[in-house]
């Protein structure tokens, strides 16, 4: 049965600008590391995709509607469908005091940061900067390789994509309890004091009530202890023993 939109499914992916063959993204850690794209940071697991919805490029989704679980495709996304044609307009001269402090540091091929727009540079001398605001995979076809996995039918399966997609934690700390039209979700410590904590949230709730229509309230769990008797539980066999 192929996919319609709102489907839930899983894939993996790499991808490769046409014409050189460059390695651009993966999800898959084998891959990155033999092309030397692997991050520390980043969680390489099957992405969920919700079909026609933009999750993922428009040339991506319109080929994931007609497909299947289990089908293998080999997707060419043009510029029009992917990231956009280039933009002569979008690459600008700046004067190098502009960049204030980190002036003297800027050097052709460095990624920085200008009016709250990321661009590559292209050029520097004569107290100006070039930068190229386009995507840096403007103008080019992407083909995507992909391995359609399966699509998520239980609720179950849902609210484990859903906090695996939202979770920047490792899976095995990842906790969840489907109790009736309950959900509780146990917050992994090692996020407790992240800036991010509350949009995490957010969008754990707002994908997790449109994908499972019967939850009725989402408990996010966090368990505080206290360290300090923690520590004086600890001591009790240490002075016993000492006292001996």
């Amino acid at each position: 049965m192929t996919f319609t939109k709102g489907s839930l499914i899983l894939i993996d992916y790499t991808a490769k600008v046409k014409d050189s063959n460059e390695v651009v993204e993966t999800t898959i850690s084998e891959d990155a590391k033999k092309h030397n794209l692997f991050q520390e940071n980043i969680k390489y697991q099957p992405k969920l995709v919700s079909v026609g919805e933009s999750w993922v490029l428009k040339g991506l989704d319109d080929a994931l509607a007609g497909a299947k679980a289990g089908d293998k495709l080999t997707v060419d996304v043009t510029p029009d469908k992917g990231f956009g044609e280039r933009d002569a307009g979008k690459v600008r001269m700046i004067p190098l005091r502009k960049l204030g402090e980190d002036a003297d540091k800027v050097t052709v091929g460095d990624t920085i940061e200008v009016d709250q727009k990321t661009g590559v540079v292209r050029f520097v001398g004569s107290g100006r900067v070039q930068v190229d605001f386009n995507h840096r995979l403007a103008g080019k076809t992407v083909v995507y390789d992909v391995n359609v996995i399966k699509a998520l039918e239980t609720n179950e399966d849902k609210i484990t994509g859903i906090l695996k997609r939202h979770m920047p934690v490792e899976d095995s700390k990842i906790s969840s309890k489907l109790n009736g039209n309950a959900l509780d979700v146990t917050i992994p410590e090692e996020i407790y004091g992240a800036e991010s904590l509350r949009i995490i949230k957010h969008f754990i709730q707002m994908d997790a009530f449109k994908f499972v229509p019967t939850l009725e309230k989402i408990n996010f769990i966090e368990t505080y202890a206290n360290k300090k008797a923690e520590k004086k539980e600890e001591a009790k066999p240490q002075a016993a023993a000492a006292a001996k």
